[in-house]
């Protein structure tokens, strides 16, 4: 018996596939520091937990495709606050934010076509591209330059008949990059003029640092039939298990089309937007300490990477990751080796492996993504440990 070629050919999650060797270590009784996965532990929103309690319906039906009309709604007055106006038929309320992206990915493009993505890029572009039968062509970022978007010459070398779309993530995955609003508003230009889509993902939306400020790509003017945003609520709330995210487009073929898509799923999950929906009112109130706290953390990360003699690495703006690259031939060696044969007081640390982060061959494979989503005392605790171990590794 023959498996599909999209079996044969879709990417291991360099997040997860090393879970094994966690779980063995953990069966051995060491405490692993989870750094590995953006699986942050602070609390989810107490409105969003009594929004579960609280309901009672008898029967849990069905709900529309497109989402909960009162949750769309809720949605069109979240990103009127982020200076975006919307109506409510301009959004589609998916199964998290990997169902958003991978309908982007199918509504704009054809099995065989091509997606320019920035990379280092989330890893699971690569898998959604793989399901979907799109080709990601790499556009290469690199550290020096702070992952920001190189030239329009060096994107338009990449464009060809069977390019579709950019695809950006900003604030960025793995790499913490935020974009400046002159980039986004050039890529928008340079979208028009090729006749290209540009799918965001701007989850991470909210988590920036230092001042700096976040610019949509459907803040860009004339950019409506062009752009479509892919979102979620699992990083906002902390609210990774509830799997509700969206697509928003002004192109109403294409939102007609995605609709379609949404349809063949039947509809996203009626409790889990409910509890989304309690958490639409949350504003700066809640947002700033908590832009605060993953400041702090990302400050504490960061410095205690920059006393370990040989890293290499880019404080980030947003979101809450760090690409790292270690002296090393290769970092999921490293890892593995962490989590197999190394502790502390029976303590080691867990990261995701580089590589998975580029669809470039032989990229990433010195480098390594840290999530900074535990509590500083557990933070600090982990980037002693991490320290130590590779020091140890260092002289093996």
């Amino acid at each position: 018996m023959k498996l599909s070629q999209r079996a044969l050919e879709i990417q291991a999650s360099p997040i997860r596939k090393l879970m094994p060797h966690a779980v063995a270590a953990k069966q051995r009784g060491t405490k692993v520091f989870h750094l590995n996965i953006g699986q942050p532990d602070i609390p989810t929103p107490h409105q969003m937990i009594e929004a579960y309690h609280s309901f009672s319906e008898k029967v849990l039906a069905y709900g529309p495709s497109q989402g909960l009309d009162v949750y769309r709604d809720g949605l069109v007055q979240y990103y009127a606050r982020h200076n975006i106006p919307l109506q409510e038929n301009q959004i589609i309320v998916t199964q998290a934010g990997s169902e958003a992206v991978t309908f982007a990915m199918m509504v704009v493009a054809e099995a065989g076509d091509e997606i320019i993505v920035p990379e280092p890029f989330y890893t699971n572009y690569n898998g959604f591209a793989t399901m979907a039968g799109i080709t990601i062509r790499p556009l290469l970022t690199v550290a020096e330059d702070g992952f920001q978007l190189p030239p329009n010459e060096a994107i338009e070398a990449l464009i060809g008949p069977k390019t579709k779309a950019i695809m950006i993530c900003n604030p960025g995955n793995p790499t913490g990059t935020v974009y400046t609003k002159e980039d986004i508003f050039r890529l928008g230009e340079l979208a028009k003029r090729h006749g290209l889509y540009v799918i965001s993902d701007e989850v991470y939306r909210e988590f920036i640092y230092e001042g700096l400020s976040h610019t949509s790509m459907l803040q860009v003017p004339g950019l409506e039939e062009h752009a479509i945003v892919v979102d979620s609520v699992s990083k906002r709330y902390s609210a990774c298990g509830a799997r509700i995210g969206c697509i928003v487009s002004r192109n109403k073929e294409l939102m007609a089309a995605t609709l379609k898509f949404a349809q063949a799923r039947l509809c996203p999950p009626t409790v889990d937007q409910l509890a989304s929906l309690a958490c639409v009112p949350l504003a700066d109130d809640f947002f700033k300490p908590l832009i605060a706290e993953y400041q702090a953390r990302r400050d504490l990360a960061y410095d205690a990477l920059m006393k370990i003699p040989g890293m290499v690495c880019v404080k980030p703006q947003g979101a809450f990751y760090i690409l790292v690259k270690l002296p090393v031939d290769d970092c999921e060696k490293f890892i593995i080796w962490m989590l197999d044969e190394f502790n502390i007081d029976n303590e080691t640390v867990m990261g995701a492996p580089g590589e998975g982060f580029y669809a470039t061959p032989g990229l990433g494979k010195n480098e390594m993504r840290l999530a900074y989503v535990l509590n500083e005392d557990e933070l600090a605790r982990a980037m002693s440990v991490f320290a130590r171990g590779f020091e140890a590794y260092k002289n093996l």
